[in-house]
């Protein structure tokens, strides 16, 4: 498979192998592009920015309309490629896949609409007879860079918006999984896209990401991946505007008065999803003590129940983590929390890059599976003595991306609301829950900046103020 760039699908001076991360199977091979190559890619989006800003609202909105037709018509392509390339289990594929036809049509509507507003200057008192107004421009080109783990939605997130703008893109995918951006990229450029607005450019983020971040021609980066290496963009990108959704731990508070049954069936979906690999996963949970033995014995059969195996496997409820060093870390994690006290409740096992779904019981918060980003199919628990010392231990954390609440209690509900310290509130659902058209980003180390059509559109634009002076 070849890359796009310069208006054109090319190779590289090296490839590389994408394999299934379940059992090595080799699907696909892709170039490893160089620092000339993403240089190369930017000068072409330089060119597309201004092709785009040419184009019409209504344009742009046809071209992201046309290709969620597309992408609507072969959805079950799509699936399979993130099935593969990924490991999660093609249930779960199909379900991202099919988020991505409408999430392009509400790019191309939030798109259409873009506006500014009036500015009632003549309120100073230098205003009088003059009037203002302020509009949106593109901020031109746009780099985007994408996890693993959702390698359709997020890019769509990503380049949905900064087209719908009026933006060119540089989309630089993970490494693991560049395949599912080249699809999509291939059916942007069919359905009337410019040339050169789109480079899609595959092979190491260390090399490529520092020269596409570094350029002074870049003037937007979204960048979805480790708090580590969006503090490193900080530190390179320069005078531009970034948003960065970066890592987390997201807690999930369970008070008395919360139904267990709907509490398990939430952790159970919202933990092991994806094998754990979401940034909203349920990670830490925080169960009132007077229930807390009660939720273990609800929760348990239920992630005992969920099945490993093949990606393509209609049965298999849980897939692999990424890679196998991905799964040895999460492995030890485990056991470096049950060394130090915490209960393996279930799982813990690990065969190749699968991890059996685990349940850590009585977990000091202190401790690093409750602390650090997991990105793992394992959920710890730990009892608490009230909505008090959950909000601290909730808020005892170096990120805030999301955070959820189950209670029947009305105070306990406003006051989770309003005194954790997260971008996204869930009361009585996981933190896992996310519609695609709302505001998305973190506080603290989960970064800045927010995602969502509407929000990205408004970040991937400049707002310009116009005076009409008499003459």
């Amino acid at each position: 498979m070849t890359m796009y760039v310069a208006g054109e699908w090319r190779g590289a001076a090296g490839a590389e192998e994408i394999r299934n991360p379940y059992d090595g199977e080799v699907v696909g091979v892709v170039p490893v592009a160089t620092a000339a190559d993403a240089e190369l890619a930017v000068t072409a989006a330089v060119e597309g920015a201004a092709a785009m800003r040419a184009l019409s609202g209504f344009e742009r909105a046809e071209i992201l309309r046309k290709a969620a037709d597309a992408i609507e018509r072969d959805v079950e392509e799509l699936a399979r490629t993130i099935a593969l390339e990924v490991g999660k289990p093609l249930v779960e594929a199909r379900g991202e896949a099919a988020r991505i036809a409408p999430l392009l049509r509400i790019s191309a509507a939030e798109g259409a609409r873009m506006h500014g507003e009036t500015v009632p200057v003549d309120s100073a008192a230098n205003g009088a007879g003059r009037l203002a107004f302020t509009i949106r421009q593109p901020c031109g080109v746009v780099v985007a860079i994408s996890p693993f783990n959702y390698p359709a939605l997020l890019v769509a997130h990503k380049i949905g918006p900064a087209l719908a703008a009026g933006n060119a893109v540089v989309l630089k995918p993970a490494r693991q999984t560049p395949l599912t951006a080249l699809l999509l990229t291939r059916t942007l450029l069919e359905a009337g896209l410019p040339e050169n607005a789109l480079q899609c450019i595959t092979g190491p983020g260390s090399e490529l990401g520092r020269v596409l971040c570094a350029d002074p021609r870049v003037r937007k980066i979204s960048f979805t991946g480790s708090t580590a290496v969006g503090e490193e963009i900080t530190r390179v990108a320069g005078v531009k505007r970034l948003s960065l959704e970066l890592g987390a731990n997201c807690p999930l508070i369970v008070l008395p008065d919360a139904d267990l049954e709907r509490v398990a069936e939430a952790t159970a979906s919202g933990g092991y999803v994806n094998a754990g690999q979401v940034c909203i996963s349920v990670q830490r949970v925080l169960v009132a003590r007077e229930v807390y033995a009660d939720f273990v014995d609800v929760l348990t059969p239920l992630v005992e129940g969920l099945r490993t195996g093949h990606p393509l496997d209609e049965q298999t409820g849980l897939g692999p983590v990424i890679s196998e060093a991905e799964a040895i870390r999460v492995e030890q994690t485990i056991r470096d929390a049950v060394d130090a006290g915490a209960t393996l409740v279930t799982g813990g096992e690990r065969n190749g890059a699968v991890v059996s779904p685990s349940i850590i019981g009585d977990v000091d918060p202190s401790l690093a599976i409750s602390r650090s980003e997991l990105f793992g199919p394992a959920v710890s628990l730990t009892p608490v003595s009230g909505i008090e010392e959950a909000i601290a231990l909730a808020n005892d954390s170096d990120y805030g991306l999301g955070a959820g609440l189950f209670t029947s209690n009305l105070e306990s509900a406003l006051r989770f609301a309003t005194e954790v310290d997260c971008g996204s509130i869930q009361i009585n659902s996981s933190p896992l829950w996310r519609s695609d058209p709302m505001p998305y980003g973190g506080l603290k180390g989960s970064g800045i900046g927010k995602e969502g059509p509407s929000s990205a559109i408004e970040e991937m634009t400049e707002l310009k103020t116009v005076v009409f002076h008499r003459g």
